[in-house]
């Protein structure tokens, strides 16, 4: 099994260079993050060609979280930023070599949100593959973020098979599902057409997988007798320095 540190929890007191060799120190396959807007893309491509780890995935940006927005691409009125914040994802993501970009819906509801989101990401789509970039959506559980437009996996399966191009794929985030839909490796099995990557984390706490309600050498398992063979990406939040949430890291990639 290989391993990608979602550097937007781990290694948070560090530069974005210093966490991606960090996450080569403590033997990750790859890494990925969530907004790498305020560093240098040549700074990064620099840390990750050093340590020869890829760059998994980023987001675009979030908009005014201060606002209460939480992603662009679903709000009305709002196309012109969506598709500025999906450029420069884009841009960045082909400086550094990144292959998939997640398109954040926001927090919006209803049909005109819905034609909204779905312009956005058919445009996101078409500007990502002369770059060979996948772009990912994500379903949120309404727990942790109760406003936000895309809630569960057969709506992000039903929107990728009404879009119907290849470079838009589900970003299946096991804790956020189990928290919406439970069964996670029922789940798994049913959606892996659509799947483009694979995240991770302990229900209900978010922290390492070594503990609640998922049992994640079960899912590490049938990820694995599924075929899945791209690096799963552990995007949990640590009590305390990251190093010392790692030791679920050995058994994980013994399996």
């Amino acid at each position: 099994m290989q391993f990608s540190a979602n550097l937007g929890f781990l290694w948070t007191d560090r530069t974005l260079p210093d966490a991606i060799r960090a996450a080569k120190q403590a033997g990750f396959d790859a890494v990925e993050c969530h907004w790498p807007y305020d560093v240098s893309s040549g700074d990064v491509a620099a840390a990750l060609a050093e340590t020869g780890l890829e760059m998994v995935a980023l987001n675009i940006r979030p908009g005014e979280v201060t606002a209460g927005e939480f992603g662009l691409a679903a709000l009305p009125h709002r196309e012109v930023q969506a598709r500025r914040a999906i450029d420069e994802a884009l841009d960045y993501a082909a400086a550094i070599n990144a292959r998939h970009v997640h398109v954040m819906a926001g927090n919006a509801t209803g049909a005109e949100a819905a034609r909204m989101f779905e312009k956005n990401l058919r445009y996101a789509c078409t500007r990502a593959a002369p770059q060979q970039i996948t772009i990912l959506i994500e379903p949120l559980n309404h727990y942790d973020v109760p406003d936000y437009f895309l809630t569960d996996t057969e709506q992000a399966v039903t929107l990728i098979r009404a879009i119907g191009v290849d470079n838009l794929k589900l970003m299946f985030d096991c804790y956020h599902v189990k928290r919406t839909e439970g069964d996670v490796g029922r789940r798994l099995k049913a959606l892996m057409p659509w799947i483009g990557h694979i995240q991770f984390a302990a229900v209900p706490d978010r922290g390492p997988p070594d503990h609640g309600e998922v049992d994640y050498r079960d899912v590490f398992t049938r990820l694995k007798d599924l075929g899945y063979d791209r690096p799963l990406g552990a995007e949990y939040r640590p009590e305390g320095e990251t190093g010392a949430s790692l030791s679920w890291l050995d058994w994980a990639k013994g399996l």
